[in-house]
């Protein structure tokens, strides 16, 4: 059971939740949701918004479901989800059923899917898109991150809604 909270009361260590306990990104595509491990994301204030920032690679099967879709979601989970969330970032969607494989159950809210075993769900609205670009990297060092230049496409997202495990 989830409760609704303001993005202001989120009381989560957002680094630790986001780079150590990471995260999934669900979005949906001819209502079928999709959803990859991230460990990259930033939260804050933009353009006098609540915002979630997240990044995903062109080649990752959950990309056609964020271009598509006008909303997605970020679930952390508690710790004993951590091997289901190694799976949902090594193993791909176009292969197997990672929901299946992990015992993770989709839900939605409206058209926003989540994962109903989360600890804390952000629901987003797709706010801006783009694609980091080479010529933009001031510290060339970061760009070991990228050695076949597949750069992430970033999508800035307006919060709409927390939920929260009661």
């Amino acid at each position: 059971m989830f409760k609704e909270i303001s993005p202001y009361e989120i009381s989560d260590n957002v680094f630790k939740a986001i780079d150590k306990d990471w995260m999934l990104i669900t979005a949906a595509k001819d209502g079928e949701p999709n959803s990859m491990t991230a460990s990259w994301g930033c939260l804050g204030i933009l353009w006098n918004k609540p915002i979630a920032v997240c990044f995903v690679r062109p080649q990752r099967y959950t990309y056609a479901f964020c271009e598509t879709a006008d909303t997605l979601s970020l679930s952390f989970f508690d710790a004993e989800w951590h091997d289901a969330l190694r799976l949902c970032g090594t193993k791909s969607g176009r292969d197997m059923d990672k929901y299946a494989a992990t015992g993770l159950t989709p839900a939605f809210d409206g058209d926003v899917p989540y994962l109903a075993q989360a600890r804390m769900v952000l629901e987003c609205k797709k706010l801006y898109v783009d694609d980091l670009k080479k010529a933009n990297f001031l510290d060339p060092a970061l760009l070991k991150n990228y050695p076949i230049d597949d750069f992430h496409r970033v999508y800035i997202c307006e919060i709409t809604k927390v939920l929260v495990k009661e």
